[in-house]
This record gives structure tokens, C-alpha cells and sequence, in this order.
């Protein structure tokens, strides 16, 4: 199951109606607990997209509060449930976003033309990893080590690590990159 969360309809709901710009940690905020709420409505595991698409300007302290404090959120053991992927992120946001990505250790998933990018802290034998679930899965370990001609163990260990790190997720088939449709469907 996907939720879409649209930003700009978020923040026009909790801060003003004509509003769509993300320029003060307390606008950050209001717009996180909204997300945060929406999420919990939910109840269920879920990859949850949040889409900047309406959002024009997002400076870094609101980058800090929604994207940065929403990862950190689901990486901790008792956050929140599912997987979090992002969309509409355009050149204004790169930088904000991967600063703050940067600061925090953290990495993310974006969407873009019905395809899967990776943005953030990740270093290359994760980068590389995460492009061949991107590019081949839903994929096991041992069908991923030949094609990057590492060892199925160290394959296997990659692949925890970017699934600690929600980057990727474990469906019946394999590993898959969030919001990947099910082949069949």
C-alpha cells in the first residue's frame, strides 16, 4: 500500500492557504507534525510519499525539520511504521536537502519520471548495491553477487544494511526499491 502526502496542500493546510514556500524552522515543524499525524492515521506499514512538487522555495532549516527529522523518525526503532520515498524534489531543493542529508548520516529515496533515485549519505558499495536492486530487482543476494561480481555474503550484508537504512525493502520476490510495483501487477 502507498500513501501520497503532497507538502504544498500540507502546508497550505497548517500554515496559510496561499502559502508555498518552506522558509522557517517553525513552518518546518507545523508541516512535519502534520505529516507525522497523516502517517499514524494510517496505521499501517506503508511506503508514504511525500511530494515537494508544490512546494517553491525550501530553505535549509525547513529541509532539517520535515525531511531530515521524518528519516530520522523512521529509522528508529519505535518510529514510525513502513518506508519513506519522496517526489517532486527540483534543483531549488538539491542543495537544502543534501545538506541536511549530509549532516545527519542520512540518505533518501526520490522519484522522478517514474524513476528511483538515491540522494544522500551512502558510501559506494551501498550506492552500488541500491542501483542493482534499483535496476534488476525485486533480487536475492545471491542473484545480485554475480552481477557485481562480490561474494554472496557480502552481497547479503549489503543488502541488510540498505534495508536497516530503509532504502530498500523485503517483499515475497526479493529485495525492491519503495514504491516499485509489484512485477504482474
Amino acid at each position: 500500500m502507498t500513501v501520497n502526502i503532497d507538502v504544498g496542500t500540507v502546508l497550505r493546510g497548517t500554515v496559510c492557504d496561499l502559502y508555498s514556500n518552506l522558509v522557517t524552522r517553525p513552518t518546518g515543524a507545523a508541516v512535519r507534525t502534520a505529516i507525522e499525524q497523516q502517517v499514524i492515521e494510517v496505521g499501517a506499514s506503508v511506503v508514504t510519499t511525500i511530494d515537494f512538487s508544490q512546494v517553491n522555495l525550501l530553505d535549509f532549516s525547513c529541509a532539517d525539520e520535515i525531511v531530515a527529522k521524518l528519516l530520522l523518525r523512521y529509522a528508529s526503532d519505535d518510529g514510525l511504521p513502513g518506508f519513506l520515498t519522496f517526489r517532486g524534489i527540483h534543483e531549488g531543493h538539491i542543495d537544502p536537502i543534501e545538506t541536511v542529508l549530509e549532516r545527519h548520516a542520512l540518505a533518501l529515496v526520490s522519484w522522478h519520471e517514474g524513476a528511483a533515485e538515491l540522494f544522500g549519505y551512502v558510501d559506494d558499495d551501498e550506492r552500488s548495491h541500491w542501483e542493482a536492486v534499483r535496476d534488476h530487482g525485486p533480487v536475492w543476494a545471491e542473484s545480485l553477487a554475480p552481477i557485481l561480481s562480490v561474494s554472496e555474503a557480502f552481497a547479503a550484508n549489503q543488502l541488510d544494511r540498505l534495508r536497516s537504512r530503509r532504502l530498500i525493502m523485503r517483499r515475497d520476490d526479493g529485495f525492491t526499491v519503495p514504491g516499485t510495483v509489484a512485477r504482474g501487477t
